[in-house]
């Protein structure tokens, strides 16, 4: 057994090799992390025929990934001379795709050094990942909210409700949450004064549907006063 443990290949030990030579093409778009999440932006910028450089830091990734036909570069978008070699000083959109969280924080602190004017798109895991992206000043994409709220909206269109019904009850539930995401983030440090917030918002939210059914204390309300 010690033999076979000394000799033995270890278990995911990865081959480690250079970072590739990325040339400057003049992209509109650097991508960082070519993930599902960034190969389905990569996949629409060709469609466009919209020049872009994709960078992923996964060796493995981007073997696999080229296989497909997909021009990717293996190399570290947290390095500056990776980026500026690529033409980042030129790019006119930035895409943080990475999957993993301090990986995608470090590269918008090395965004916002070197290109303090970039405009950047970035990939949020959940709510605190977003607030902590929004505050670097990225746009951010929670990475199933989208995904999700779309089928709940199937749901509510199975169970029986008009389409058009469906698409302004969700349209409502979007705005509801960006607008609760935008002041919990200013809450993201005391988590009790989090958790009441989501508390009360649960409340909130029941009530505004609620008003639209004409039920509840605001359906009363409106229902007096009709709508403003």
């Amino acid at each position: 057994l010690m033999l076979i443990s000394r000799f033995a290949p270890t278990a995911g030990k990865r081959e480690k090799r250079a970072y590739d030579d990325i040339p400057d093409e003049h992209p509109q778009v650097l991508i960082a992390g070519f993930g599902r999440f960034g190969q389905i932006v990569a996949r629409l910028l060709s469609a466009q025929k919209i020049a872009f450089v994709a960078i992923d830091p996964d060796v493995e990734q981007v073997d696999f990934v080229r296989r497909f036909g997909n021009q990717i570069y293996y190399g570290d978008p947290t390095h500056h001379e990776l980026l500026r070699s690529a033409g980042a000083a030129r790019v006119k959109v930035f895409v943080v795709a990475l999957g993993d969280v301090e990986q995608s924080l470090a590269m918008l602190r090395l965004l916002r050094t070197h290109y303090p004017d970039a405009q950047v798109l970035a990939r949020a895991r959940d709510r605190r990942h977003a607030w902590q992206l929004q505050d670097l000043g990225a746009q951010v994409f929670r990475e199933t909210f989208g995904s999700s709220l779309e089928m709940g909206h199937d749901v509510l269109v199975a169970l029986g409700m008009a389409p058009q019904q469906a698409d302004e009850r969700a349209r409502r539930f979007r705005a509801f949450d960006e607008q609760l995401m935008e002041a919990q983030r200013l809450l993201q440090d005391d988590e009790a004064a989090l958790q009441q917030s989501a508390r009360d918002a649960r409340l909130e939210l029941a009530e505004l549907f609620e008003a639209d059914a004409g039920k509840g204390a605001l359906g009363r309300i409106v229902g007096e006063k009709g709508p403003e």
